[in-house]
């Protein structure tokens, strides 16, 4: 068979069978036995979604667990303090996804009587709540027959339909949606399967129809897939274009006090950490020696020099040169205004820290 032109409507042979064989797979090779599962409450669905995104399930489970530990319930997590959820949060990254939590559970507090709505359009007026995020929780907390399309669900259709294109621009996002919304409207795909379908979907892009290296022998659907029929599964979805990302340099100052305290600064609320607990940064040395002249009573040139640190951001990569001083103390005239903070070790894991910040703390 040729190569689908692009555009093209791809061949959907096999499609009446696409939700069966994909249960029937579940059934005996999915995941039973998530945390998020047991109960399956919207409130549990929602958060494991929430962190799920960019974020793979080994790394999840932990955080999950003493998060609903901590905040077993909605009304909990509205009223619990932003420093207090992204202490919990601290480590997993992305912190806006931790912020939109917040705010959305406060949301729900104020517009929906303490729950999550049962509905997509409300649901998607939930800060940090996109339509497959909603149709997930739909789905699998109510068993309603709404599609998802997430990253492993978008790999699982290009290659299951041959669409080319990167996935990301909305016209290739849009003939996807129509796969999805016409394999969940499915008259084969049973009422009360739809929480299994969800996460079946989830799973084998997760664990066979991965980015790289594909187990197509082993899925389920590899008899009518486009892909493994034209030898295009490494061609499939179309990667993103590649760009170069910009490097970016800081001056980590790690302080402590004459009792071993660690001076922290709470970062801004908007941007890159936002509102996290961080050492105090400078652009460059001449930026800190000024800081620290200014705030300080340490001398520039007494810090010991640590290994550089390298952390990568989804828009640029950042290298992190930490230096360290001891028995510091503050000039009078430094205020809380400031957003500094001396913070006994002890402390520590009660705030919301950055994960290279952490690492370099407890190394």
């Amino acid at each position: 068979m040729g190569r689908q032109p692009h555009g093209a409507a791809p061949e959907t042979g096999g499609a009446a069978d696409f939700a069966p064989r994909l249960l029937a797979w579940f059934d005996g090779h999915g995941r039973h036995d998530l945390p998020w599962q047991h109960p399956r409450t919207p409130y549990r669905v929602w958060l494991s979604e929430i962190m799920l995104q960019q974020t793979q399930v080994a790394t999840v489970t932990g955080y999950f667990e003493r998060f609903v530990a901590a905040l077993p319930e909605l009304p909990a997590l509205a009223s619990a303090s932003q420093e207090q959820v992204l202490a919990l949060w601290s480590g997993l990254g992305y912190y806006a996804r931790a912020r939109n939590l917040h705010a959305a559970a406060k949301a729900c507090v104020e517009r929906h009587g303490g729950e999550l709505p049962r509905d997509l359009d409300a649901l998607v007026a939930l800060p940090g709540i996109g339509r497959s995020t909603a149709a997930a929780i739909l789905s699998q907390a109510w068993g309603d027959r709404h599609a998802i399309l997430d990253g492993n669900v978008k790999r699982v259709l290009a290659r299951y339909h041959g669409v080319d294109g990167w996935p990301g621009t909305p016209k290739v996002e849009k003939k996807l949606w129509a796969f999805a919304e016409a394999h969940v409207a499915s008259p084969a795909l049973p009422d009360d399967r739809l929480p299994d379908y969800t996460q079946a979907q989830m799973d084998l892009g997760a664990t066979l129809c991965t980015r790289a290296n594909p187990a197509c022998l082993l899925c389920p659907l590899h008899t009518d897939c486009v892909a493994h029929r034209e030898g295009r599964a490494g061609e499939l979805p179309t990667p993103r274009p590649g760009k170069t990302l910009p490097q970016r340099e800081a001056q980590v100052l790690w302080l402590e006090d004459a009792q071993g305290r660690i001076l922290l600064q709470q970062r801004p609320p908007a941007g890159i950490w936002a509102a996290l607990w961080t050492l105090p940064q400078a652009d460059d040395e001449a930026q800190a020696r000024q800081w620290l002249e200014r705030t300080t009573t340490a001398a520039p040139a007494a810090g010991a020099s640590l290994p550089a640190i390298a952390h990568a951001f989804s828009h640029y990569r950042l290298t992190l040169h930490p230096r360290r001083w001891h028995g510091v103390a503050l000039r009078d005239r430094v205020g809380d205004n400031d957003g500094l903070r001396w913070v006994a070790r002890g402390e520590l894991r009660s705030l919301g820290i950055p994960a290279p910040i952490r690492r370099l703390l407890e190394s």
